[in-house]
């Protein structure tokens, strides 16, 4: 009955590697499944629901251009960046919760002045929903990843016994979790923006209350959480605007994710018309990718100085595999034949 509207029918676009048409309003149901969960917690009347009240209300800007973008192909990113800046805004002034130091000095001291602390918060809130969905090319990257920094964050909530961030990550992993098994491997649904953008708004905002929370937790944690999205942002924007000379807003179809589908897998014979086993196949390599950030925060989530020489190395080790991709000197453990 909805297909006509809420299915991707292009299957010929720069960034599109789907063979039959496809549902791309994956986000509902997880913004459902966060809201039932809340809804439940909060009747049970515990304190911590409140807060996933704000955080779902809060959602709301987001989360609905987002689902006009999947229905509709008409909502330009300018619009959805700004809808994820009215998100952060409304979840941090309720929570009275924003970014007034990130262990730089130089920063610190101009994040002691309150309007730029709020630009600042409400442009990094923005910026890692937003890295989400730029990260969100084939089937399973984008939740999986979404599921391993929800995990760490839930581990460090454990361990300063945070039970309100514990369970409120638990809710947002469980909801994504009941999308994941119809998204991976055949790709039956897909994340589509409102998706994509909810998880990184939760990631982004259960992040910054843990590190307001309790001072032990390094603000270099939850960055090191959400490297390889981060990192995919900003080389994307450098090579768009300073190496093709084009806009960063652009499509086009050499992210990282795309050069590993259509190199490193280049020897997957599949037919023409069934994509989904050569695109669920491109999953894994990203999810080892930001392992190699994730494992080093969970490790040292306490030591600001460890987590920047772990952010540097990862730096190195993307530029790297992505300059060999790009020669076509992938490694040979990388390269699976059929």
């Amino acid at each position: 009955m909805h297909g006509h509207i809420s299915f991707d029918h292009d299957k010929k676009g720069v960034q599109k590697f789907h063979s039959f048409d496809t549902p791309r309003i994956g986000g509902l149901p997880i913004f459902i499944g966060i809201a039932f969960s809340i809804a439940i917690q909060f009747f049970q009347e515990l304190s911590f629901a409140n807060i996933g009240l704000i955080l779902v209300l809060s959602s709301l800007p987001v989360f609905i251009l987002g689902l006009l973008e999947d229905v509709t192909k008409k909502i330009s990113a300018s619009y959805r960046l700004l809808a994820a800046f009215i998100s952060a805004f409304l979840a941090c002034y309720f929570l009275n919760t924003w970014l007034t130091n990130i262990q730089f000095m130089s920063i610190d001291l101009l994040l002691k002045i309150a309007p730029i602390s709020i630009l600042f918060t409400c442009f990094a809130v923005a910026g890692v929903t937003h890295s989400v969905n730029l990260i969100d090319g084939f089937h399973g990257i984008a939740s999986m990843i979404g599921i391993f920094i929800l995990s760490a964050i839930v581990y460090v909530a454990f361990k300063v016994s945070d039970v309100t961030i514990l369970m409120l990550g638990i809710s947002v992993i469980g909801a994504i979790l009941g999308f994941f098994v119809l998204n991976y491997p055949k790709g039956f649904i897909f994340l589509g923006d409102s998706g994509a953008y909810l998880i990184g708004f939760w990631i982004a905002l259960l992040s910054l209350l843990l590190v307001s929370r309790h001072e032990e937790v390094s603000n270099w944690f939850p960055f090191l959480l959400c490297f390889y999205p981060i990192f995919e942002t900003l080389f994307t924007v450098f090579r768009r605007y300073f190496i093709k000379k084009t806009s960063p807003g652009l499509p086009d179809s050499f992210h990282l994710h795309q050069l590993i589908y259509k190199r490193v897998l280049r020897w997957i014979v599949v037919d023409k018309n069934d994509k989904n086993k050569k695109n669920s196949m491109t999953a894994p390599y990203l999810w080892a990718l930001s392992l190699v950030s994730i494992i080093p925060a969970i490790l040292f989530w306490k030591s600001h100085q460890i987590l920047k020489i772990f952010a540097f190395m990862f730096v190195l080790c993307y530029l790297w595999l992505y300059g060999s991709i790009v020669r076509f000197k992938t490694p040979k453990f990388m390269i699976k034949r059929k």
